[in-house]
């Protein structure tokens, strides 16, 4: 037998809300009236499903090259941020992007933070990311990580601007209050180590014997898109083909297996040309950025078209569907890393069926 329903009385309401009033002034508030809103049935994201253009993004930096220097800025990037979240410097409820530029002969000063950080080399050439004492200059496509508390600095020796997409898990060190960033005297840290020297101990399926992990993170500083495609192609033509996914790799850590940083983790998909993957949905909000061709998305209620180097998110838990209209790679990165380590990641496939 259930028990019947009670409507409070207005005298009970106005109780009650005195009570609230009380008990506010002592810093105290009730769970019940809080706890939909606290513990909901499903992820309820601030972020919403967002798309930038390459071209637009892309003018506007240039723009911002001919008003101040790298050395004015620190770094010269223009932050994508999510409109969900406006003045915090998100794209993501737990990420920050944007893209960088540096112009001809610039160098971007020495530092380090506790953030982690990614970037993807979008455009130009003879651009180079130092790493504690390594360097690696930077071609189209690849992927190169900045761990944590590690010294770094960026510089253009070409003749063109050079573009590239930041990614750090800023928000997510600014949960745990627990930010610390150090300059440089050096414009450059003294390089210590030959060219490639990571590539040549971690990239080639091989370790140095005895070596053992002293971080979380990768000790590859630059995966290379190059052999990453050719390994795209390859499993194209052997197969099979997720539905979802369409051929998904994740980039690791060769030490491990995990993810290439504790916080962030990135992978590069082919879809292809006229395919549509089937709809997906994962806990981890998502940043693709577009390597390769044309295409299509549907996230959530939102459809955007993209082209190469464009930007688009999904939130945490939104539906999403690809289609290529010419066969396309994205590159990705998000989340996963933290929160399966939280034990708190979740996938749907085919989620149109729920």
């Amino acid at each position: 037998m259930t028990a019947p329903s009670r409507t409070p009385s207005a005298e009970q309401l106005n109780a009650r809300k005195a009570f609230y009033d009380q008990i506010g002034k002592q810093h105290l508030a009730p769970l019940w009236e809080r706890v939909s809103g606290l513990v909901t049935r499903s992820p309820q994201p601030a972020a919403r499903p967002v798309h930038w253009k390459y071209s637009s993004v892309r003018a506007h930096l240039l723009q911002a090259g001919s008003l101040l220097s790298a050395e004015e800025a620190e770094r010269r990037v223009l932050i994508f941020e999510n409109p969900g979240l406006p003045g915090q410097s998100r794209i993501t409820g737990s990420l920050f992007s944007g893209l960088q530029l540096l112009m001809p002969g610039e160098k971007a000063h020495a530092h380090r933070h506790t953030a982690s950080a990614l970037r993807v080399f979008l455009e130009g050439s003879s651009a180079y990311t130092s790493v504690d004492g390594e360097r690696t200059m930077m071609s189209r496509g690849d992927f190169v990580i900045t761990p944590c508390w590690t010294w770094h600095d960026h510089g253009n020796d070409g003749a063109d601007p050079v573009i590239w997409l930041d990614g750090l898990d800023v928000p997510i060190v600014n949960l745990f209050d627990t930010s610390f960033s150090e300059g440089n005297e050096a414009s450059q840290i003294p390089i210590s180590r030959p060219e490639h020297d990571s590539e040549a101990r971690y990239a080639g399926a091989l370790l140095p014997d005895g070596h053992k992990a002293h971080s979380m993170s990768s000790p590859l500083l630059n995966y290379r898109y190059a052999p990453a495609r050719e390994n795209l192609a390859e499993m194209q033509r052997n197969g099979p083909i997720d539905p979802c996914h369409g051929v998904k790799l994740r980039y690791t850590n060769p030490l491990t297996g995990g993810s290439v940083m504790p916080t962030m983790s990135a992978a590069l998909q082919l879809i292809a040309a006229g395919s549509r993957t089937a709809p997906y949905r994962s806990t981890d909000g998502t940043v693709f950025v577009v390597l390769e061709g044309k295409g299509h998305s549907k996230v959530a209620d939102s459809s955007f078209d993209w082209a190469e180097n464009d930007v688009f998110v999904a939130p945490s838990w939104a539906l999403q569907q690809h289609r290529a209209e010419s066969e396309a790679v994205l590159f990705s990165f998000s989340d996963r890393a933290a929160q399966e380590k939280l034990g708190i990641w979740r996938e749907q496939r085919d989620a149109s069926a729920s």
